[in-house]
């Protein structure tokens, strides 16, 4: 891995990661068995790219089981944050364990499911007695569907993969401006990142979901950030993390605009100091 060329920011935040060690079982019948890929090998993702935080979110493969992540953020120190994956019916005390060990929120992953939207409103008034948030991934194309319950959760709200619209769409498509108005709220943040995911375009430039990316960069800076991904869950071959990195000069012109994305956003959401 070549380091990237571009400008490198002091205390940028790589704010999509997920830990995987042979020693944690994984649940039965994984979509994806993903080899060993401990904290020491994403580290040097992090020293190519020059950044020196990171939140840990919990994979799908190890369930209600968040013992991976913990570790990885322990491992992190001060420098990692951790999003958990529970059960609706999780105890108090759970919470505040997770939350003793770094962890600040709990991930609604809404393709495939583990976890029904009817628990996402309930969970967010625990959530936001904590000061933790809820971090969702959905296709994209159904935010007007449900729009209105996003707005109105108590707690903070992270969204995964700009919007992650399963097929592409342009800035003036309803879904879209239903994504644009839950933003709005001003408790909202979106991640720029894993385009490979959605574009129908592919590599270099993912220009369908850049367009996108770009637009969300230019209403809001305030509310966006910046992800890997690593390790780009069932893609073989995976796609470069400095080229990634990359992307996010051509989505983002503006210096400061770029250090909000990546350092003064994310230690605000995440709490680092």
């Amino acid at each position: 891995m070549q380091a990237t060329q571009n400008t490198t920011y002091v205390g940028a935040c790589d704010c999509h990661v997920h830990i995987y060690e042979d020693k944690y079982p994984m649940v039965p019948n994984v979509a994806w068995v993903p080899p060993h890929l401990p904290v020491s090998t994403y580290r040097e993702v992090q020293k190519a790219l020059g950044l020196s935080r990171a939140v840990i979110v919990q994979p799908s493969a190890y369930g209600f089981d968040n013992s991976c992540t913990l570790d990885a953020v322990a491992q992190l120190g001060e420098s990692g944050r951790g999003i958990a994956l529970v059960a609706p019916e999780v105890t108090d005390a759970e919470l505040r364990r997770l939350h003793d060990g770094g962890i600040c929120g709990v991930r609604y992953m809404m393709i495939n499911p583990v976890l029904q939207w009817s628990s996402l409103e309930p969970m967010a008034a625990r959530l936001a007695s904590m000061g933790w948030m809820v971090n969702l991934q959905l296709d994209g194309r159904n935010f007007p569907e449900h729009e209105e319950l996003l707005k109105r959760l108590p707690c903070k709200l992270v969204i995964d993969h700009n919007g992650k619209f399963l097929e592409p769409v342009k800035p003036d498509h309803p879904s879209f401006q239903s994504l644009l108005r839950v933003l709005d709220t001003g408790k909202v943040w979106i991640k720029l990142s894993a385009p490979y995911e959605t574009s129908k375009v592919g590599a270099p430039g993912y220009d369908d979901v850049s367009l996108i990316a770009r637009t969300l960069a230019e209403k809001f800076p305030e509310r966006c950030l910046w992800a890997s991904n690593w390790p780009h869950p069932g893609r073989n071959p995976p796609p470069s993390e400095v080229e990634l990195y990359d992307l996010l000069f051509s989505w983002v012109s503006s210096d400061v605009v770029r250090r909000k994305i990546l350092v003064d956003n994310p230690a605000g959401l995440y709490g680092f100091r």
